[in-house]
């Protein structure tokens, strides 16, 4: 089987001779915090939070409990949380396997953790149960990682169970981590919502969306000349387009139902149904801004790269600036 990480280190290209510019070095020291002596920020206290975090005189100066903060000293572990349910099965934005991009994602976050000497370690699954990989420090152990995920996508039979991958960490996983979790535009409902906020107390949040291929596309790819030869000579009955161009036929992972062809082209249900999933993705933004988890959205594999860095960057500016 060829390298899933080869081609994973081909989009990421960091001059390793200049330690400023690896995106995380601004973004680590914002992500974990533990308790060293370096001051880093308050904030108000939540339940969870130890009573001798408690900076009581800032608590008389401002009326209400807040924790003082401090800059962690000791290395971090980066938990992925990844879906590997019949939703990962599908395509992405870009019209790629959905998979793939997973495949990306964890795979340049895996790169540069161990590039700033820390670990990493997996949890996967689908409504069938939950599986955990062992803490890896090492390429060696990433390309492992990938091919786990890579294998239990082309798998999977089952539909996806986000909220027992995120309950599996909240009561399986005590000591603090970099929680990054890997799913897709499913919404996200009220348990959601409580395994999250339990979480964020415990551990450092990642959301990372993936996002679907359009379900009815506003345009019908043109068949090319020997698609419409075949046709009539009844050798083929797909439709032939280049590679990079949008599949007409669509049809879900789970149910196998195929959504009717003819609705292929039509711009008004397209635009409907786009109206319904960005309204859909601004409640789950709203959602995670409130809770303070960083977050974002890949539409495709050639801009994830930029997209994860960017992230990271924006975050390392908010928790400092």
């Amino acid at each position: 089987m060829a390298s899933l990480l080869t081609p994973v280190k081909g989009k990421l290209f960091i001059d390793s001779t200049r330690k400023s510019t690896h995106a995380l070095d601004g973004a680590y020291a914002s992500l974990l915090r533990g308790h060293s002596l370096d001051f880093d920020d308050l904030r108000a206290y939540e339940y969870g939070d130890q009573i001798r975090d408690i900076d009581w005189k800032a608590t008389a100066r401002l009326g209400s409990p807040v924790v003082r903060r401090s800059l962690a000293t000791r290395m971090h572990t980066v938990l992925f949380v990844v879906d590997t349910g019949l939703s990962m099965a599908a395509l992405a934005h870009d019209e790629r396997p959905k998979k793939e991009l997973a495949i990306l994602t964890v795979g340049v976050l895996g790169l540069l953790a161990l590039r700033h000497g820390d670990d990493f370690c997996l949890v996967s699954g689908d409504s069938s149960g939950v599986r955990r990989r062992e803490i890896g420090r090492s390429e060696a152990a990433l390309e492992h990682t990938l091919r786990q995920i890579d294998r239990a996508v082309d798998d999977a039979s089952v539909p996806s169970d986000r909220d027992a991958l995120l309950s599996y960490v909240a009561r399986t996983i005590s000591r603090r981590m970099i929680v990054v979790v890997l799913t897709d535009e499913a919404p996200v409902g009220a348990e959601t919502e409580r395994l999250l906020r339990r979480l964020r107390v415990q551990h450092d949040v990642l959301w990372i969306t993936l996002r679907d291929a359009e379900p009815v596309l506003d345009a019908v790819p043109r068949r090319t000349a020997s698609a419409r030869r075949a046709g009539r000579s009844g050798r083929a009955s797909e439709v032939e387009a280049p590679p990079a161009a949008p599949q007409r036929a669509r049809r879900d992972v789970a149910s196998h139902w195929a959504i009717p062809e003819f609705l292929q082209g039509d711009a008004e249900l397209a635009a409907e149904l786009h109206a319904a999933d960005a309204a859909a993705a601004a409640h789950t933004e709203a959602l995670l801004r409130r809770l303070e988890i960083t977050n974002v959205a890949l539409a495709d594999q050639d801009g994830a790269v930029g997209e994860l860095l960017a992230m990271l960057d924006a975050r390392s500016h908010v928790r400092h600036g």
